[in-house]
């Protein structure tokens, strides 16, 4: 939880100095990429994470992995080093991206479902999410058979659950209480 904390922190410095310098969506570009290829690439994540690795090293495979980043990111690099906060690289560009968008009125609705959304499906959600907000958003789908059928979507800070396995879990309750 403190490490969220840290990154929120992180990633707000970053976005209010790369918006005074007019190189927010440069920055953005380079945290997406950062937060990517973490994400997808074990011995990269692994790396940054290490105890054993020092602080330096961490700074030169960044560094090297992503030679063309903008000059505040790579003084991201340094201050995270400096306060040897360097495992909290992948939680700040991710966060950097969400707080982006959020000053950008963009919006990510995620959509969890038990089978891949059709466009028909996709093309309804997007309207019935519009309907609820006036922020341009983007949906991405989650495939999670556990919740059987149904969906769960999330905008923001609201959840709607309308998954069988919720259903179900209500019904459980209320026999259990009776």
């Amino acid at each position: 939880m403190a490490g969220t904390r840290a990154a929120i922190r992180y990633a707000k410095a970053v976005l209010s100095l790369a918006t005074d310098k007019q190189s927010a969506d440069a920055v953005n570009g380079d945290m997406q990429a950062i937060a990517n290829a973490i994400s997808e690439n074990n011995e990269l994540s692994n790396a940054l994470k290490s105890e054993i690795v020092k602080a330096e090293v961490k700074k030169t495979i960044l560094l090297e992995a992503f030679p063309n980043s903008n000059t505040i990111t790579q003084e991201l690099f340094n201050v995270l080093m400096g306060n040897k906060r360097m495992e909290l690289v992948e939680q700040v560009a991710t966060k950097y991206s969400e707080l982006f968008d959020i000053q950008n009125g963009q919006e990510k609705a995620v959509v969890t479902t038990a089978i891949p959304m059709t466009n028909d499906i996709e093309m309804k959600v997007l309207a019935k999410i519009k309907e609820l907000t006036n922020k341009a958003v983007t949906v991405e789908n989650i495939i999670d058979e556990d919740i059987l059928g149904g969906f769960i979507l999330r905008v923001g800070d609201v959840e709607y659950n309308a998954s069988i396995q919720n259903k179900l879990n209500k019904l459980k309750r209320e026999f259990t209480l009776n």
